[in-house]
């Protein structure tokens, strides 16, 4: 059995009397496209929070490639191979789209600069950038300022800069949030093409984009895991359809169906 990537035992996270995350037990196993879904208010940002770092857990275990990293701070997390885009993005509007993603490199690699001109200047950090924005679908927009772009499009540079990092693990917090059909579909498009390389944990509502990107799903009510598996298991799973996706949402055939949800192992992660 391949062991996974990340594993998570029993998470708890309390907020006075709202328990946010209730006991939560997950894999994910490396080169996998593993997303969080559930109602608003599930707990699916906190449990994206407490793997990242931002939040501290009450109880429980989270264990990166076997080693703790249950209490370590955010950046120490980071050296280890994780790396997190946000709902809300944070890029320079008046840079380039390269000279951000040419920083976002700089700071991953350790460079050392007094002044963001010798940075942006460095033909090895603008190459580097330049390969990330290309494997997001923004290398043809490089030269423009970061201000210039579309919603959907800043949140392809967040996620390049991201890359930067080089992580292990991309955690993602709904990366579709706010686009129109056109850019959510080039977002998909980018995402199924990293999962050949990096393993993504990603949280989302667009369940449309979900089941294009996802090996595996995870399926949160009220702090609690419900389901876990594979998406066409999760799509026929009744206590899913009632809880979250609707009677009406078509199984893997196209009309609604029935049927268990298979547990998670590393044998077909």
């Amino acid at each position: 059995m391949t062991a996974p990537l990340l594993s998570v035992r029993g998470l708890t996270r309390h907020f006075g009397g709202v328990t946010a995350s209730d006991g939560i037990d997950l894999d994910v196993f490396e080169h996998e496209a593993h997303a969080i879904i559930g109602p608003n208010g599930a707990g699916k940002t906190t449990f994206i929070a407490q793997v990242a770092g931002s939040t501290l857990p009450d109880a429980g275990t989270i264990e990166l490639d076997g080693r703790s990293i249950t209490h370590l701070p955010a950046h120490r997390r980071a050296r280890l191979g994780l790396a997190r885009s946000f709902q809300i993005t944070s890029i320079f509007a008046t840079l380039t789209v390269i000279e951000n993603a040419a920083l976002a490199v700089q700071a991953a690699t350790g460079h050392a600069y007094r002044l963001w001109g010798e940075a942006l200047g460095d033909e090895g950090l603008r190459g580097a950038a330049l390969d990330h924005l290309a494997r997001v679908g923004l290398a043809e927009r490089a030269g423009d300022a970061a201000g210039d772009l579309s919603h959907g499009e800043h949140r392809q540079l967040e996620i390049a800069m991201a890359l930067a990092t080089r992580p292990r693990l991309l955690l993602l917090d709904e990366p579709m949030a706010g686009m129109g059909p056109e850019e959510s579909a080039r977002m998909v498009s980018a995402l199924r093409n990293l999962r050949r390389e990096r393993t993504l944990l990603l949280v989302e509502h667009d369940m449309d984009a979900v089941f294009a990107i996802a090996d595996r799903i995870t399926v949160l009510v009220s702090g609690r895991v419900v389901a876990s598996g594979r998406p066409e298991a999760i799509r026929a799973d009744p206590e899913v359809r009632r809880a979250y996706l609707g009677e009406d949402f078509p199984d893997a055939g196209g009309a609604a169906g029935t049927g268990n949800v298979d547990a998670m192992s590393g044998s077909d992660g």
